[in-house]
């Protein structure tokens, strides 16, 4: 398992999708985790990338942070609206952990406030998830080919291709 700032050096293209991608929607992710029954959860997530960390915070007791809670893995995925995928999309998947550092946490609500203006300044973040990725990949569409590129830990990049 990597942080973000790993995977980024490990795994460029994928990670540019990603931005490229998480930027176009308005930070925009869809969620996987999975339900106390085992089944999975599909939410919506506006995860931020903050000092080389992949952070996915947002408004406590959720179900989608329960699941978490009980459950660390997620998969994380850009929202697409094109059935072709002419910007591509990504997906990472790993762990979530809860990381509870005052002076982090202070630092991201900070800079969420100068971003956007949404002030968390003062507030508790419990639980403060950053995902630890274990895998990654990506869809773009190259010259009408299908450019599929795969990432694992210490693996680099594999791209396939698919007329």
């Amino acid at each position: 398992m990597v942080a973000w700032h790993n995977f980024a050096a490990e795994a460029p293209r994928i990670a540019e999708v990603f931005v490229r991608r998480h930027t176009a929607t308005g930070n925009l992710c869809l969620l996987a985790t999975l339900r106390s029954d085992g089944y999975p959860r599909v939410s919506p997530m506006e995860p931020r990338i903050f000092e080389g960390r992949l952070v996915m915070v947002g408004m406590p007791n959720t179900t989608k942070f329960q699941d978490l809670g009980r459950d660390p893995r997620f998969c994380l995925h850009t929202a697409t609206v094109d059935p072709y995928v002419g910007d591509g999309d990504a997906k990472l998947w790993g762990d979530a952990k809860n990381l509870q550092d005052r002076d982090l946490h202070q630092r991201f609500a900070d800079e969420l406030f100068e971003e956007s203006g949404f002030d968390l300044r003062g507030r508790e973040f419990d639980p403060f998830y950053v995902a630890e990725l274990s895998g990654a990949s990506a869809v773009e569409l190259e010259d009408g080919q299908l450019t599929i590129t795969i990432w694992k830990p210490g693996e680099g990049e594999r791209v396939v291709r698919k007329s």
